[in-house]
């Protein structure tokens, strides 16, 4: 939020300088982002002098241009050559001398020495639009016989500086959403800061009703939605430009101007920080404002010509016959106040934040009125301010207040009442803070102190500080003020003993697979958890039925919870593929989400949502690339194979135990499921599905893998780390040559070995696959190595050869292999 600091002035006397400012409004917990000087006109006239135009005469070769001496007040007239019809001497002007800076839009240029058709010209005289004072480019600007010569152009047109604060608001400051709120808040740091000021609440004594004829009525039907409406009528003003003092306080803070009623209500949004809305009330069918729901599937257009669709959920300010406003949203297309309007009607209201942030999103509207009303106002401001508007249109653009204020407040909001101790006041804190600054922070910010005892304090806190209705709340408040930096650190550290819980240890395990895979190459990636539903369309692994669906998705982009880490992923393989980085690892922790509806139980709110941790890795592009001692490599999905089962290792996970089986499903072309020998699921891996990888527009294979971290944890929970000592006697291999069915996996003869022989069968290995001639139809070749060893004695040939006889009938009869 723009905050201007010489408006922030009138409502406030201080002598910080904007730096100052924004130091303090940091401490206080406005943090400020930055301060721009600026100027009510671009580039604040510099370089441009009041001149007098000794001589005129026509140019030479030209039936248009003039050539001119010009007086401006320092040395030799200038030679100036000029178009404008109306140039004479004896003139005063506004002259631009060689080396003014002039600006046309964002557009920059310098005045430099120049011939125009042959005659030297040295700099310009100027027209009202090539210097910002106004639109008028028919001539030059001819100011007043008694416009001194040489004085600054800055200083005739009075132009001043400003400094610009941005001001970061939090979600629950609305109270600090507008001019007077920050200098409210700047207040109180002040009096703490022993440099107390007053508050300068503009007057509304002036105002009183000049025509008692009853004008537009207004009644409100929902009266959830709208807590309080207060309006007045205005008849007979005239709908113009601004003054340029309020003109030039809107542009300063970024705002464009359109008419002086308008404005007005801009102004007042700003600096008061309460909305208001100006109708023509000619245009006010029935002379009467109803305050409404929606009809279902109701059409309007709003002001931006956008024809939108209505629900029973959206709250409209509407005429006898028609909607003519979203409430607390956007205005009408028919009903806005234009140069045509003689009469207005001004709305000042406070509705229901939840009402209006939901229209909000659904319509994806952002106003400054939405901001402020989807975050809480004080219903009890609302007519102090609608007189203050009132009388601002009187000033600006004439009329008569015509017919009573009407103002509907059907529930009345009284201050929070609030009880704090000094004790819980100290032990939050982590300071004794004195009573008496206790209560002088409290005053100054408009808490009102009901009772007192030694104890503590019974408060009335303004209904404007909706974020503040419970003791801790003051609490925080109050140190705000004092001042976190007052807090000194303690000399003593209190603590306790703690045992490592689950979340610990996953932290723990999480770090450690981070420092490993970054020593693999691996970069960490963090997606947003919000994708495309359209990612999941004619999937069966993640149906988009199971897709948890956001109510007011932002965009079509992020209107669902992600099921899977992968689509994040591939859009950041896609995205480094496009600039010329498509040599990827990537990994990812993250969150992901499901729905099923027959999960649902009445006992259980969220039964049919679920969550879940998981890890991803992402591998595509080369493995080795431009290397002097090493061919060109791309990478594979048995690369990516040896990365997993690194990480089960370092997680204490035990590979024996851990089966990778075949997997067929929709997301990879080849994949692999990896399960304990129980059958619980760890994770999957393989060659992402050629389909989905052109669709994100990436012309590589994409090797992934996803695994659940949670059920990571739980299979690691209870492993330790033990040793034994080195085997005195050596281990013997054997190796088998099997010919099989091409559908049999090697994870199969690796479990029906290790349940051949339990004890001594220590690793089983494959080292080479043949498929093609000289083998059956259908059939392949594993060849394979069995380790055999005993811990206690040398295995004899007896003993090897038994076992590697079971082990060779076992698989013949269960898998049907045959030695070559």
């Amino acid at each position: 939020m723009n905050i201007s600091y010489n408006w922030l002035k009138e409502y406030l006397d201080f002598d910080l300088q904007p730096e100052e400012v924004a130091d303090a409004l940091t401490s206080i917990g406005l943090e400020t982002g930055g301060i721009e000087e600026v100027q009510t006109i671009k580039g604040g006239l510099e370089g441009l002098v009041i001149g007098e135009v000794l001589t005129c005469e026509a140019h030479p070769n030209s039936d248009h241009l003039h050539v001119t001496t010009v007086n401006v007040g320092s040395g030799e007239p200038l030679q100036i050559v000029c178009g404008a019809p109306n140039v004479a001497a004896g003139q005063k002007v506004v002259v631009a001398v060689n080396g003014t800076k002039l600006y046309d839009g964002d557009k920059e240029f310098t005045i430099k020495r120049s011939k125009l058709r042959g005659v030297e010209s040295n700099g310009m005289i100027c027209a009202e639009d090539e210097i910002g004072v106004g639109t008028d480019h028919s001539g030059i600007i001819v100011l007043p016989a008694d416009a001194v010569v040489g004085t600054p152009a800055k200083e005739y047109y009075n132009i001043k500086s400003d400094y610009v604060l941005e001001v970061d608001i939090t979600p629950n400051r609305v109270d600090a959403t507008s001019h007077f709120g920050v200098a409210r808040d700047l207040a109180a740091y002040l009096k703490q800061n022993g440099k107390p000021s007053a508050l300068k609440r503009p007057s509304v004594d002036a105002f009183q009703i000049d025509d008692q004829t009853p004008a537009i009525q207004v009644e409100v039907v929902n009266t959830e939605a709208c807590l309080r409406y207060s309006g007045v009528t205005i008849k007979g003003v005239t709908v113009k430009e601004s003054p340029e003092w309020l003109q030039n306080k809107l542009r300063t803070i970024g705002l464009r101007p359109i008419n002086n009623v308008v404005d007005i209500t801009n102004y007042i949004l700003h600096g008061m920080g309460q909305p208001l809305h100006s109708f023509d009330a000619g245009k006010i069918k029935g002379g009467k404002v109803i305050v409404k729901s929606a009809e279902e599937g109701q059409k309007f257009v709003t002001l931006d010509g956008v024809e939108r669709t209505l629900t029973a959920r959206d709250l409209m300010i509407c005429n006898t016959e028609e909607p003519m406003c979203i409430a607390g949203v956007f205005g009408g297309l028919e009903s806005g106040v234009t140069e045509n309007t003689t009469d207005v009607f001004l709305e000042s209201a406070t509705f229901h934040p939840t009402w209006i942030r939901k229209s909000a999103r659904r319509f994806g509207l952002n106003t400054d009125a939405s901001f402020r009303y989807e975050r809480g106002l004080d219903p009890n401001v609302t007519v102090y301010i609608l007189k203050y508007a009132a009388l601002l249109v009187k000033e600006l653009a004439g009329g008569t207040i015509t017919g009573d204020i009407q103002d509907i407040y059907p529930t009345v909001f009284n201050p929070y009442q609030v009880n704090i101790t000094y004790d819980k006041i100290n032990s939050l804190t982590g300071k004794v803070i004195p009573v008496e600054t206790v209560k002088s922070i409290l005053e100054s910010l408009e808490m009102k102190i009901t009772n007192e005892t030694a104890e503590g304090l019974s408060l009335e806190v303004p209904v404007y500080r909706i974020d503040v209705q419970r003791d801790v709340d003051v609490i925080e408040d109050i140190l705000r003020i004092y001042g976190y930096n007052n807090i000194e650190f303690s000399d003593h550290v209190k603590s306790n003993l703690s045992y490592q819980t689950p979340t610990d240890h996953s932290y723990k395990m999480q770090n450690l697979i981070s420092e490993q895979l970054c020593g693999c190459g691996f970069n960490e990636i963090l997606n947003n958890s919000l994708t495309r539903s359209a990612y999941y369309d004619k999937l069966t692994t993640y149906p988009a039925d199971h897709c948890v669906m956001l109510m007011n998705p932002l965009s079509a982009d992020l209107n669902c919870m992600r099921q899977t880490l992968l689509f994040g992923g591939l859009e950041s393989v896609e995205h480094n593929m496009k600039r010329k980085n498509g040599n990827i690892r990537f990994f990812e922790f993250g969150n992901c989400y499901g729905y099923n509806k027959e999960n649902k139980k009445e006992d259980q709110a969220l039964g049919e949502f679920s969550e879940d941790y998981r890890l991803a890795l992402w591998l595509c592009g080369n493995r080795v690339e431009n290397n002097w001692a090493h061919p060109n490599e791309k990478s594979s999905v048995y690369e990516l194979k040896a990365y997993v089962e690194n990480m089960l290792v370092r997680l204490g996970v035990n590979l024996k135990k851990v089966i990778f089986g075949n997997l067929t499903n929709d997301i990879y072309d080849a994949a692999l499921s990896i399960t304990t020998q129980s059958g619980k699921q760890l994770g999957t891996m393989g060659i992402v599905s050629h389909k989905i990888c052109k669709a994100m527009d990436i012309d590589t294979e994409v090797y992934f893998a996803e695994f659940s971290w949670n059920a990571l944890m739980k299979e690691t929970k209870k492993n330790k780390v033990t040793y034994t000592d080195l085997s005195k006697f050596p281990a013997v291999k054997r190796d088998l040559a099997l010919l099989l069915d091409k559908a049999v996996q090697f994870a199969e003869i690796q479990k029906i070995a290790q349940e051949s022989e339990r004890k001594l069968l220590k690793d089983v290995t494959l080292f080479d696959v043949y498929e093609g001639k000289n083998l059956p139809a259908g059939k392949k070749s594993y060849a394979v190595s069995f380790y055999l060893q005993d811990e206690t004695k040398t295995l004899n040939d007896k003993q090897i050869d038994a076992i590697m006889k079971k082990i060779q009938t076992n698989l013949e009869q269960k898998l049907g292999a045959q030695l070559r």
